[in-house]
Order: structure tokens, then C-alpha cells, then sequence
């Protein structure tokens, strides 16, 4: 273990343990020990913690594998584990890990396995769970195995995240909230009779450019793949397995869709489908009286049988709301389409940003070096 590059907000606490891996019911676990005395240790009894450097010469022991560091009530400290998302021979990441590491931008190690990453923040943890697939987070009540084997380009001290945590933690772990709305009903209607309707709405040319792959008017394939999914929604009543069917045949279909993106598994296809119905405030209402041509949030008769249903019962106030209410909806997908459209070009913004402190940070390492050689080149002739 290389200890140089823990940093010193860590090393400072007296919170830390040994670890050993032991079997238990058949399966390697890593348990925590005691440095004064090898036995058991617990994440809740602080009498069973040592100081960094006790526990680090406990650790010489052969009957120890490592040191661990344990999260309290009584730290700003929150670990963030991210498994089986790391190659061990190349040290490629994966890129739901890679995006993950980038957006906590804090001090990150590999694990000692070699195939994960356990990066420390400073911050508040939210509520709603501290586990989904491949990733957890913790703040109390936990320990971190701590190798030292520090992950070049990330910050070499830790730093508060609490925004960036509360974004991952709702993104990935946390279970989204689920009403009767969100709760897919179903279309009722075949895929084709659908794909029909949408086209002959009032933004039908729109959603006939999008199923063609025509992604001019939006800023990446992405957004063009949600507007797309907002519609399909819509149309299949918030229907996530007939928006996929759907959407695969569409022209905005690639390889990325089934690629898994997210610590749970995931796939990038399927977070899109699920963003856009529970994005989505409106859905087809079929009318059994008229015949459905409608757009993204209403009923519009065929305008034959609407004129005549007009003039059979003179109510031209109803064929007006339909119109209305039409019009609203389509509003409201437009205003959805751009929401997503910003989100984007945050999540960009930050992107650009942690790259330019990184880069900074790497100019201010160098100006130092620089600076120490000059002082070192002038002290041998002054």
C-alpha cells in the first residue's frame, strides 16, 4: 500500500481499522480487525478504531491484508464504491464509472481488487437507499477497504460534492418515485396503427423527420432520441415495452441504445424510454365517437365526420377545446423536449468545467516544479 497519496483529512481521523478476507458461508468477505489486538472490530464501537499509523503497522502483520478507513455520524466523510467496472490488466474504466468518478471529481483509488473504485467526498448523503447494482454509498456505519493506489487525474485531497452526490445518488441509486400516472396503461392499439396516428397528427412532418433519423434541430443524437421517445410516449400511453419496440425501428436506432450505461445495469435505451414517460404529463386519449387523428396531447376528428357531428349537434364550442387542448399539450411536450434539451447542455457545461480545473491544476503542479528547479539551479551559485 502506498500511503503518500491518502490524504491527510483521512489520516487524520482516528477511524481506522485492519481488514482480512475470511470465508463466510462459503463466499470471501472482507471483515474489519482491531489494530491493538487482531480481534473482530465493528464500524459502531470507535474502542475497536486506532490512528492511522497504529493501524498501518498492525497491517505488516501477515494474518492482515490491509487498512480501512470507517465512516461515522461524527464526519462530513461519504465513500462511494463502484464495482465490477474497472479492467485489471488495462486499467480501462467503464463509462458509467468514468462519468461517475468525473462528476465527484474527489479524491478516487482502485480497490483491491483491482476491478473497482472507491472514491471519498465530502458532503450529505440523501436519503432512499445506499445500494443499486454495481454501486454504493455510505456515511456511517461502513468501512472502506484503503489501498492508496491512487487514480491519476483525480484531486489528491477530498472535497465537499454534496450537489454532485445528490445528483448520482438520485440517478443511480435512489428507486424513482412511482405514482398512478406514471404507472404505463398501455396503448391498446398495434404498433402500426399507432405509427399511422402520429403521422397524421398536427406535428406529424416532426415526428416523421425524427422516425426517419433526422436529427437536424437538435444539439446532439441524444436529445433528438428523447424528443422521439417523448412522443412515443404519448402514444403509447407511457407503454415502455411498446416504446422500445418502437423505437428500434426507428431511424434514430444504433448500437448505443443497448449499450449499459448506468451502475445497475441499465442500458441507455432503457433509462431514455423510462425519462421520457415519467417526463411526459399527457397522454392518447382514444375517443370511441370520432376517428383518431390526433396530435401529441388530444382528440382532432377526421374533419368530414367532425363537420358533421358539429352540424348534427351544433356543439362547435367542443370541436374548439379539442383544438385547445390540443395545442396545450403540444406546448407542454415542447417545454419537455427543451428541459431535457438544457439538462444536456449543463451536464456539458460541467464536463467543460471539471476539465478545465483539472487542467489548471495540472498547470499550477508544473509552474511549482518549474519554480523549485529554478530556486535549486540559482542555490548553486548563490
Amino acid at each position: 500500500m502506498s500511503d503518500a497519496t491518502i490524504p491527510d483529512a483521512l489520516t487524520a481521523c482516528a477511524q481506522w481499522v485492519c481488514w482480512a478476507e475470511r470465508e463466510r458461508d462459503g463466499k470471501a468477505t472482507k471483515v474489519p480487525l482491531a489494530p491493538h489486538t487482531g480481534a473482530y472490530a465493528s464500524v459502531r464501537e470507535p474502542s475497536t478504531w486506532a490512528s492511522f499509523e497504529v493501524a498501518q503497522r498492525a497491517a505488516r502483520s501477515a494474518a492482515v491484508d490491509g487498512v480501512g478507513f470507517v465512516f461515522t455520524d461524527d464526519d462530513a466523510f461519504v465513500g462511494v464504491d463502484l464495482d465490477d467496472c474497472r479492467d485489471p490488466e488495462t486499467g480501462r474504466p467503464a463509462s458509467w464509472a468514468r462519468a461517475i468518478v468525473d462528476d465527484l471529481d474527489s479524491y478516487t483509488e482502485v480497490s483491491p481488487s483491482g476491478t473497482g473504485f472507491h472514491v471519498y467526498v465530502r458532503g450529505t448523503l440523501p436519503d432512499g437507499g445506499n445500494r443499486s447494482g454495481s454501486i454504493e454509498c455510505y456515511a456511517t456505519a461502513r468501512f472502506f477497504t484503503v489501498t492508496g493506489d491512487w487514480v491519476g487525474g483525480t484531486p489528491t485531497d477530498v472535497r465537499e460534492r454534496t450537489d454532485a452526490l445528490a445528483a448520482i445518488h438520485a440517478e443511480h441509486v435512489a428507486a424513482p418515485p412511482m405514482d398512478e400516472s406514471d404507472t404505463p396503461s398501455g396503448s391498446g392499439h398495434a404498433d402500426d396503427d399507432l405509427l399511422a396516428k402520429a403521422r397524421r397528427a398536427k406535428n406529424g412532418e416532426k415526428f416523421a423527420r425524427l422516425w426517419r433519423g433526422d436529427t437536424s434541430g437538435y444539439d446532439s443524437h441524444s436529445e433528438a432520441d428523447m424528443a422521439l421517445c417523448f412522443t412515443l410516449a404519448f402514444w403509447t400511453r407511457r407503454d415502455v415495452a411498446q416504446m422500445d419496440r418502437l423505437f428500434r425501428r426507428s431511424g434514430l436506432y444504433r448500437a448505443k441504445w443497448d449499450e449499459r450505461h448506468y451502475a445497475d445495469g441499465r442500458t441507455y435505451g432503457e433509462q431514455t424510454v423510462a425519462r421520457a414517460a415519467r417526463g411526459i404529463s399527457d397522454v392518447y386519449e382514444p375517443s370511441a365517437s370520432t376517428t383518431d387523428t390526433s396530435d401529441s396531447g388530444g382528440v382532432e376528428r377526421d374533419p368530414a365526420r367532425a363537420s358533421e357531428h358539429v352540424t348534427a349537434t351544433g356543439d362547435t364550442r367542443r370541436a374548439t377545446l379539442v383544438d385547445v387542448e390540443a395545442s396545450i399539450a403540444d406546448l407542454r411536450r415542447e417545454v419537455a423536449t427543451l428541459t431535457a434539451h438544457h439538462d444536456h447542455l449543463y451536464e456539458s457545461l460541467e464536463a467543460e468545467r471539471r476539465r478545465h480545473e483539472r487542467t489548471r491544476r495540472r498547470l499550477h503542479a508544473l509552474e511549482h516544479r518549474r519554480d523549485e528547479g529554478k530556486r535549486s539551479w540559482l542555490s548553486r551559485f548563490f
